[in-house]
């Protein structure tokens, strides 16, 4: 009789194992399951910007006045154009030459665009391009040579990162 009640105590002993029971708070609590699913859209997010080459200055007539026909896709991680909401800032540089460091003196800074909501974006996304295409005018002389830079904004970006990029411009007007 001994035997078979030392035998039940260790039967019940390793039924039970070390399972940890629930309190009765009647909430689950599943962050690491939720951050775990929502990991998986990081890869999805903006991760490389990019200037197509289809980017050029545009002239008005025998003015100055000129403008900039600019193309810009946003590729995740898996180098595929997305569209994403974001903020784009432009800036144009001065190319100076002969130097280690060819972005030179800053002469134009754009207002920035606010692309976070959905009409704004649809505003300047063009689909056929999986791009956005924005018109940047401004007044300087011609025949010069410029460094373009455009940074992306978003809080999409894996840690808030900034994503950027250069292009060199030519104006021929």
């Amino acid at each position: 009789m001994r035997a078979v009640t030392i035998v039940l105590q260790i039967f019940l002993l390793a039924g039970a194992g070390c399972q940890w029971l629930p309190t009765g708070t009647g909430r689950s609590v599943k962050t690491d399951d939720d951050l775990n699913k929502l990991s998986v859209y990081t890869r999805y997010a903006p991760a490389k910007i990019n200037i197509m080459p289809l980017t050029e200055f545009i002239g008005h007539g025998n003015t100055q006045q000129l403008s900039i026909n600019l193309y810009v896709s946003l590729l995740d991680s898996f180098g595929s154009q997305i569209k994403s909401p974001c903020v784009f800032r432009f800036e144009l540089y001065q190319k100076a030459q002969r130097s280690a460091e060819p972005k030179g003196k800053r002469i134009i800074i754009w207002p920035e665009i606010d692309l976070t909501e959905p009409a704004a974006n649809n505003e300047y996304w063009r689909d056929f391009l999986r791009g956005y295409e924005f018109n940047l005018p401004f007044e300087l002389p011609a025949g010069q040579s410029y460094i373009l830079q455009v940074t992306c904004l978003s809080s999409n970006v894996p840690s808030d990162r900034r994503l950027s990029a250069e292009f060199f411009l030519k104006s021929t007007k």
